[in-house]
């Protein structure tokens, strides 16, 4: 069986020695991204690692053009709203992925690593992410945590994921994606029954997926193409690099301590 090559350019972490890992930070390259999904129901024509899959090719791509390394993906995250209503959700709890993502910022910065960009995919990841956030930076003075949502990183793609719905979900704009950069993992032949619309509008609470959707999706596959998938993954990935790039030459706006108490 022939040997899975690398794709030049494209820092994996751990395709990486820890000799090769120990010289990036000396290089002047002391940042590292890691990619977050999730795994979770994805209505009757998505595969449950979609999530996942989006931000392993998101990362891959940035990370090859940047020049920073990709750490392995976390393929799980915090899907507690998608019920056990369909069967293959498997979910973290918030505070366990605090924990993980806390836990991966401290052995990054004992390896000489300054910058975090914590790529996220799945929507619901972003309260549990912004908390590892807080924590990693209290208690590391030089360590700069950013948390990037991809369904969010600029104008155009906002818009483009939610021209279907306000609270989507698998919908055009995920299965556009799909279609595009994971073909394998849509089944098209259930796309005609895939459609659901948005009931969130004027909602007061945020409930659950089992009392919004009837199958898992809120808004309207049917209305994807692989052409408009190819068009946002290229916005996303224009934009993510271009948002890294600017994080790679940000330094801190003030040099004070988090530790050292106001001097008078």
């Amino acid at each position: 069986m022939p040997k899975r090559r690398r794709k030049p350019g494209t820092p994996e972490w751990d395709r990486l020695t820890w000799e090769e890992i120990g010289r990036l930070p000396a290089s002047g390259m002391d940042a590292a991204v890691l990619p977050v999904g999730a795994t979770e129901q994805h209505g009757p024509h998505l595969g449950t690692g979609m999530d996942s899959a989006l931000a392993a090719r998101l990362c891959a791509r940035v990370c090859a053009r940047t020049g920073v390394p990709m750490l392995p993906l976390l393929p799980y995250g915090c899907s507690l709203g998608h019920s056990r209503r369909w069967p293959g959700t498997l979910a973290l709890q918030p505070q366990t992925l605090i924990a993980v993502v806390t836990e991966i910022g401290d052995w990054l910065h004992a390896s000489g690593f300054r910058r975090l960009f914590i790529v996220n995919s799945h929507v619901t990841n972003a309260a549990p992410l912004r908390c590892a956030l807080e924590v990693l930076r209290s208690r590391f003075d030089d360590l700069m945590v950013a948390v990037i949502n991809t369904a969010t990183l600029s104008k155009r793609v906002a818009r483009e994921f939610s021209s279907d719905a306000t609270d989507w979900h698998a919908n055009a704009a995920e299965t556009a994606l799909m279609l595009a950069e994971a073909p394998e993992m849509v089944r098209q032949d259930a796309i005609p029954r895939a459609d659901d619309p948005d009931r969130t509008d004027g909602l007061v609470f945020a409930h659950p997926v089992n009392r919004t959707s009837a199958n898992g999706v809120t808004g309207y596959p049917s209305r994807a193409r692989a052409a408009a998938g190819r068009r946002l993954f290229a916005w996303m990935a224009a934009d993510l690099s271009a948002l890294i790039r600017r994080g790679l030459r940000e330094s801190p706006p003030l040099a004070a301590s988090y530790f050292a108490p106001l001097s008078t």
